[in-house]
């Protein structure tokens, strides 16, 4: 039923069937998310950071020419991180258990304790994850900005209202060289902030794994558009939002990291850099239509800034840990 898969030498009729599963589950599961696109997307799973590898699934459908399943996993230090998904029509024969077992296999073979997974709320991800025993760790809604719906004269008001002593400056495809142990110091200062999340997708401390970062991001597809605000008396970034574009689903951006060094908090910087960056994305991409981004459910200090910026709330985001020999006492007792 199960069978690995490599997307890098995968024929382009096998992307394409992926592709295909991603756009039907979504079609039932998400039906406002843009499609999936082939363009890219062999490369948005080959690609990944130093250190880090996917190892990938697939449940081919025995009497089609189609997939039923889906499964990859990115190894990563002390976690692996899941995507897996179902056709609708094939849901509730055991398919996602399957790859799910294929999965922590594979963790366990290579030492990984834990496995992570993004479920969406209101979709049927939801109760397969809590049913094979994977612990509810943290939530977020995110939110959606429609382009069509941006007031851009006020928007203006707002990317002009920073504070004195600051200047804001763009960079496409990420941040120049001379300025990246100044944009990881930024990161660096609001490590400790998190809340519970899971560090599914680990933010860039450092230069050499920021310089390592942009390079898979763009490998992958990804492409990335940085503001900063820069405290012109020090040249210290005082603040950062980072939006990407991806080729494979170019009508909706990503919003990433956006962060404020504490000692310049009270300056308009997140409010002015997520608003600069909304002008630049409007000329860079003709084909964008929305900007989505997450914040937690509460004690986000971005959570007024996207309202004020237009983002609506749209669906609520969860994430999920299990222990791999958990997993497998579940799913393959021999292997436990």
């Amino acid at each position: 039923m199960v069978q690995e898969w490599g997307p890098a030498t995968a024929p382009e009729s096998e992307v394409a069937a992926v592709i295909d599963l991603l756009n039907a589950a979504g079609d039932v599961d998400v039906p406002d998310d843009p499609r999936w696109q082939v363009d890219g997307y062999r490369e948005y799973l080959c690609c990944t950071m130093p250190g880090e590898r996917r190892a990938c699934w697939i449940a081919p459908d025995p009497l089609d020419d189609r997939l039923l399943g889906q499964a990859n996993v990115l190894l990563m230090d002390d976690i692996g991180v899941i995507d897996l998904i179902v056709h609708p029509d094939a849901r509730g024969q055991g398919i996602g258990s399957a790859l799910l077992l294929a999965v922590a296999r594979r963790a366990h073979d290579e030492g990984i304790p834990s496995l992570g997974v993004e479920a969406i709320g209101d979709t049927p991800s939801i109760a397969f994850y809590e049913r094979h025993g994977f612990r509810w760790a943290y939530a977020e809604i995110r939110n959606v900005l429609d382009l069509a719906s941006v007031d851009w004269l006020k928007l203006g008001g707002m990317a002009q209202g920073i504070g004195a002593g600051y200047r804001v400056e763009y960079y496409p495809g990420g941040p120049p060289e001379h300025l990246f142990a100044a944009y990881a110091a930024a990161k660096e200062s609001v490590r400790d902030d998190g809340d519970g999340d899971l560090d599914l997708r680990p933010s860039s401390y450092d230069p050499e794994r920021l310089r390592a970062s942009l390079a898979t991001l763009n490998g992958r597809g990804l492409k990335p558009y940085i503001v900063l605000a820069v405290h012109e008396s020090s040249g210290d970034v005082a603040g950062l939002t980072e939006v990407v574009v991806p080729r494979q689903r170019p009508g909706r951006a990503d919003q990433y990291d956006t962060i404020v060094v504490p000692e310049h908090r009270g300056n308009g910087i997140g409010r002015a850099i997520k608003a600069r960056m909304l002008f630049e994305l409007r000329a860079a991409e003709p084909k964008l239509a929305e900007v989505q981004t997450w914040h937690a459910l509460e004690k986000d200090p971005m959570l007024k800034v996207n309202a004020d910026l237009g983002f609506q709330p749209d669906r609520e985001w969860r994430e999920y840990e299990a222990d791999v020999p958990d997993l497998l006492r579940k799913l393959g007792p021999s292997l436990a």
